[in-house]
Formats: structure tokens, sequence, C-alpha cells
């Protein structure tokens, strides 16, 4: 497959190497050279999202099918060309390197032309179909699972360092906790003082904690609370 990439950042460099080791012949080029794209068979905006429907107006009317990258945006901004899909990998892409390898196997929430879904299973990739008015939930999702745990990292990070430690030291934990997930689901992963409806607990952590974490462990104390009360019904049940 000829492939165009409009778009030099980690995800379009991502996604170039990622083909082209399964054969693929990719360019890539700038947003700024939209005038010289040459023929090919799928025409991919890795841009960023608010760029998108200017890109793609810019993109000479072709034959091509032309796609985005982006988790929370609908076809509609790939106007006015007439074959339009949409391939959002489910996959944290830090760099280009680790972004590259990972999605050989990654899942892809896809849409329209079905050349999106014949581009995803030749990375080995697991496509899912996404309609349009599903994908704002859909990349919802996909943030509280990257971008929100890294966040929480971050602040488990803060606490540590309030009794000499870091977030280092409490990785195993959490990587531990995700494996409960996957293989329990997360009501049946839970544990803590939450899982006990242990509110002394959480009382005296909100006490002992810096100030600056204080609202974040809240809102999650409630949340896992509220597992925690469905995990001991269903135990009870």
């Amino acid at each position: 497959m000829k492939i165009v990439i409009v778009g030099a950042g980690r995800c379009g460099l991502s996604l170039a190497a990622a083909a082209e080791t399964v054969g693929h012949d990719v360019t890539v080029v700038h947003h700024d050279e939209l005038e010289q794209i040459p023929a090919a068979d799928a025409i991919i905006v890795c841009v960023p999202d608010s760029a998108i429907a200017s890109v793609a107006t810019a993109i000479p009317l072709t034959s091509a099918v032309v796609m985005h990258v982006a988790g929370s945006r609908g076809l509609d901004v790939l106007e006015p060309h007439t074959r339009v899909a949409s391939m959002h990998p489910l996959m944290a892409l830090p760099n280009p390197e680790v972004g590259a390898q990972r999605l050989r196997d990654a899942t892809f929430a896809v849409a329209g032309d079905p050349l999106a879904t014949e581009l995803v299973t030749s990375l080995g990739g697991r496509p899912v179909i996404i309609h349009d008015d599903n994908r704002v939930n859909y990349h919802a999702a996909a943030c509280v699972a990257a971008n929100h745990l890294v966040a929480l990292m971050a602040s488990v990070d803060e606490i540590a360092r309030s009794v000499g430690l870091t977030v280092d030291d409490y990785l195993p934990l959490a990587v531990a906790s995700l494996r409960d997930v996957a293989t329990m689901g997360p009501r049946d992963a839970l544990t803590g003082p939450a899982s006990r409806g242990d509110l002394s607990t959480i009382d005296a952590h909100l006490h002992a904690i810096p100030a600056s974490e204080r609202e974040l462990y809240v809102a999650l104390a409630r949340e896992a609370l509220a597992l925690g009360e469905l995990q001991r019904s269903s135990t009870v049940a």
C-alpha cells in the first residue's frame, strides 16, 4: 500500500515506522507541503485534532482514502473528500521508536472506508468499529486509562516523597493491581480500606497526606468506596 502521512509528530512517525516494517511504501510530509503530495492509496492526517479540518481542506481532491487518527473526531472533519476513514490507536505513543513497536499489535478504533481496517490488520492490530456518535465517550475512556493514570501516579510520587520514597517503590503494587483488573475485573480486584468500608483509615490518610493531593484522594476514595460496596454486596449475595 502506498501511504502518505501528513505530520511528523510522535503519532505520524510511529505510524510511518510501523507501516514500513510490514512492507508499505510510506512518505511523510509536513502540513505546509500539501501541494506536493504524491499519488497514494491512503493519506493519513496526523496533526493536532483542532487542525485536522483545515489540513483536510488543504489536501487536493484525490481518489485516495483520506484518514485521520484522532480519537474524539468524526469523519465530518475530513470534508470535502469523499473516501474518508479514521483509525485511532488505543495505545500510548511516547516516542516514535516505542510507538512503532506498540502499534504492531494495538487495538484501533476504525470508521469509514474499509481500507482503514485493511491497514490496521496489516499491522497485526485489532480493529474495532466506533461510530461517530460514540467517539467522544470512547476517547474519554482512553484518556482516563492513559493520561489520568499517569496523573494518578504523579500523585503517588508526591505522597511517597513525603516519607522519603518515590513512585518507583510503588510501581510493583500498581502493576500487580492492573494485572488483577485484567484477570478479575475492576470490582473483584479492589483491595484496601475502601473495599472494607474502613472510613477511619481513609480519614487518617486525608489528614496525613500533602494538602495538594487531598482533592484527588477524596474523589478517588468516593469511587473506590462505591466500588467496594458493590464488591461486598456481591460477596453477601
